[in-house]
């Protein structure tokens, strides 16, 4: 009998947010919104819309490879070399590829926990240890739900090769600051890849939470992921992007690319997305108003919800938080729970917000009869 690695075995299965359609069918109602996976909802950009039909007619080809011309675009961008750019079928899989470009067997890979729920899984497959450093509280008598840099700093040992440092983190939405990551990363051995993941980097508004980018320059053991699923409306095409301080990290992770995994209308899209930055801008701003509004109602409901400079917002509800989200799907909204620590939440339109709070508040109002 053919068997699978053990830690293949058992990895948990990923579980992606439920279908709207299929949960509006199951319960008899018109239509369910959809809060779980962080998508934007906004309609693809027409840009995009406009790429995409162009380049239809060539999908009887293989894509271009080196994706020369959306990787040329993020270098002029970012004022880097196209050297120092790889890109990649979302930052997932740049993660996975980072994996199985610095880790050995028995080396380890540190992040913030709870974090992106990937990382784990990505060590178990890459054969790593998953060193796990616990999130503290980021304000005084508020929940844990914030990198703690010092620590994380102190589990970096010689068998660590890469450190994952997700910011904003994902699911809480906290960010850390200029000076105490600035300290972080002068603290960490030069023989230790950072990796400072900021898919959500477009919806902050601190400016106290420093550009990844920045920190980067001067630092060759530093990267940074970036994805288009995000603020970028992407999320259906598959296109992430790392941009490295050293092209020999860049050039490593490019070595364990799968050949074509950036379909040709990724890549046209991608590009069509970079040169619609103005609306892209627009959009957030308004992701970001909307987030505002949905954390000040949630506060006034009771709840402590921290800053969020990400475009979700983070109910930490601890023990309650699968009940809750099933009495939400119940009533038609999709969250994203996670068993004994909360429950993440996007933030959608207006009217969608205005939903999932309606549904919060019959939610709680039952729970609390009952």
């Amino acid at each position: 009998m053919v068997s699978a690695r053990p830690a293949v075995q058992q990895l948990p299965a990923y579980r992606p947010g439920r279908n709207p359609a299929d949960l509006a069918r199951e319960i008899g109602v018109e239509r369910a919104v959809k809060l779980a996976s962080n998508e934007v909802a906004f309609p693809p950009l027409p840009a995009v819309v406009e790429a995409l039909a162009a380049t239809a007619g060539e999908t009887n080809r293989y894509p271009d490879n080196g994706a020369v011309v959306l990787t040329a675009a993020l270098a002029e961008r970012y004022g880097v070399d196209p050297d120092q750019v790889v890109t990649g079928c979302g930052a997932v899989m740049l993660c996975q590829q980072l994996a199985q470009s610095f880790n050995d067997p028995g080396t380890g890979i540190a992040f913030a926990w709870r974090s992106f729920e990937m990382y784990p899984l990505l060590a178990r497959v890459a054969g790593a240890r998953a060193v796990q450093v616990p999130l503290v509280p980021g304000r005084p008598g508020g929940p844990a739900d914030t990198h703690d840099l010092g620590a994380m700093a102190a589990a970096v040992d010689d068998s660590t090769r890469v450190v994952f440092v997700c910011n904003p983190n994902n699911p809480t939405g906290t960010a850390v600051r200029r000076r105490e990551l600035e300290r972080f990363l002068d603290a960490v051995p030069a023989d230790t890849l950072v990796v400072l993941d900021e898919a959500y980097r477009e919806f902050v508004t601190d400016p106290e939470v420093p550009d990844g980018l920045e920190l980067m320059r001067g630092r060759p053991n530093v990267a940074v992921l970036r994805t288009f699923s995000k603020a970028w409306g992407l999320a259906g095409l598959r296109v992430g992007y790392l941009v490295a301080e050293d092209p020999a990290v860049a050039d490593a992770v490019r070595r364990t690319h799968v050949p074509f995994s950036v379909s040709t209308l990724a890549q046209a899209a991608a590009v069509a997305a970079l040169a619609s930055e103005d609306e892209v801008r627009r959009r957030c701003a308004a992701v970001t108003a909307e987030r505002e509004r949905l954390t000040a109602a949630l506060r006034e409901r009771g709840l402590d919800v921290s800053d969020s400079q990400a475009n979700f917002v983070w109910l930490p509800v601890g023990e309650e938080a699968v009940g809750l989200a099933a009495a939400l799907e119940s009533r038609a909204v999709i969250t994203r729970p996670f068993a004994g620590e909360g429950i993440r939440v996007t933030v959608g339109t207006p009217e969608e917000d205005d939903v999932f709070l309606a549904a919060l508040d019959q939610a709680r109002s039952t729970a609390t009869v009952a």
